[in-house]
């Protein structure tokens, strides 16, 4: 029996990205996959509230098809989309419950804390909610998942110990990106004894194509393995950790999860040496060297969103994927309520501010040209 009790191997199947045929989920291929993934004994599901179409998926290609004994769920509340009032978002529950017919959840989770999203839970007092749920047996554990600063995690565990789990972005791109700060976050996590599940070990599946020299160094030392296995091993070697999540789209990406963490038992010391050899790699890109300080969106006039243009274009040097990139872009910059790139006036006043010495006008110019055409 691993953490909390339950006895849940290293891989979860993540929910958010299954299969699709004629623009719906492919129900059929999703059966497949799970029966897979059980076969191999294998039990975590992870879906949410917000996954359009995917608790419905699995309630016909998991629920409905096995014993409730024989996984467990996961799914998350989402309070701060289009959630006016606490009855909308408590709603989340009796809807999610709904569409998956699983009777209770094993694990529910506060879905996405961090930034301004925080505050819809406080408001709403999510907190002593989600434990009356548990009391009533609708759900066995609960948690949240977290996307910002590790100073900020501090305080949300500091006012809620309650909370058993935290479930947190790490790969090992991500581990010392200052931008995402997987290292210090999960540091955080396991300073206050908070087990982590973690999600997008493969950083939404850009580690599964990385950039050349990074594939280089992990297709010579393992000719035959993936460069998604190095990224979900990396993270499942991780002390602490309930389950990686994977957020599988097909019987193929099924079956090389589960030929490598079928058996996982720990990285040897010459897979953590590539790993470190590619992440050296990563670092040697040339990229914007920003740190999200976020000195400059203090003195911008016009509140443009300056690091997360930023990280989007970091994403397209690194990655190559103008698609990933720009839903980046879109994210970070307006997502945020931030203004783009084009509206920049060129006062200069973030270059004033920037520690790092950016050519900051010079590079939303570039990012204008990229993403706001």
């Amino acid at each position: 029996m691993g953490y909390l009790g339950e006895d849940i191997k290293k891989l979860g199947f993540g929910l958010m990205r299954l299969p699709q045929k004629d623009g719906v989920i492919d129900v059929e291929q999703t059966k497949q996959m799970v029966d897979m993934f059980l076969d191999a004994g294998f039990t975590y599901f992870d879906t949410a509230w917000a996954y359009e179409g995917s608790e419905e998926a699995i309630r016909q290609a998991l629920v409905e098809r096995y014993p409730r004994g024989a996984y467990q769920l996961a799914t998350k509340n989402a309070a701060w989309i289009n959630c006016k009032t606490r009855e909308e978002a408590t709603a989340q529950l009796k809807v999610s419950l709904e569409r998956t017919g699983a009777g209770y959840f094993d694990f529910y989770l506060l879905h996405n804390l961090g930034e301004h999203r925080t505050k819809y839970f406080d408001d709403y007092d999510m907190w002593s909610w989600v434990q009356e749920q548990k009391k009533a047996g609708l759900v066995k554990h609960v948690g949240f998942s977290f996307h910002s600063t590790p100073e900020e995690l501090e305080e949300i565990l500091k006012a809620h110990p309650e909370m058993e789990f935290v479930q947190l972005q790490i790969n090992y791109a991500d581990w010392e990106n200052p931008a995402v700060q997987s290292k210090g976050c999960y540091e955080v996590a396991r300073k206050y004894g908070k087990p982590v599940i973690i999600m997008e070990p493969v950083k939404g599946g850009m580690l599964a194509t990385p950039p050349e020299p990074v594939e280089k160094v992990l297709k010579e030392a393992e000719p035959e393995s993936s460069a998604a296995s190095w990224a979900v091993r990396f993270a499942a070697d991780l002390d602490g950790i309930i389950t990686v999540l994977s957020g599988m789209s097909s019987v193929e990406q099924m079956e090389d999860n589960l030929s490598y963490m079928k058996d996982f038992a720990g990285l040897t010391t010459a897979e953590k040496e590539t790993l470190k050899k590619a992440q050296d790699e990563l670092a040697k890109i040339p990229l914007i060297p920003c740190t999200t300080c976020n000195y400059c969106a203090k003195v911008c006039p016009m509140d443009i969103g300056i690091s997360g243009s930023f990280m989007a274009m970091n994403y397209l040097t690194l990655y190559k994927s103008k698609d990933m990139a720009a839903n980046q872009e879109n994210w970070l910059v307006s997502g945020h309520g931030k203004k783009r790139a084009n509206e920049c006036i060129k006062c200069g006043k973030c270059e004033e501010a920037c520690p790092q010495h950016i050519k900051i006008r010079d590079e939303l110019e570039k990012v204008s040209e990229v993403f706001c055409k």
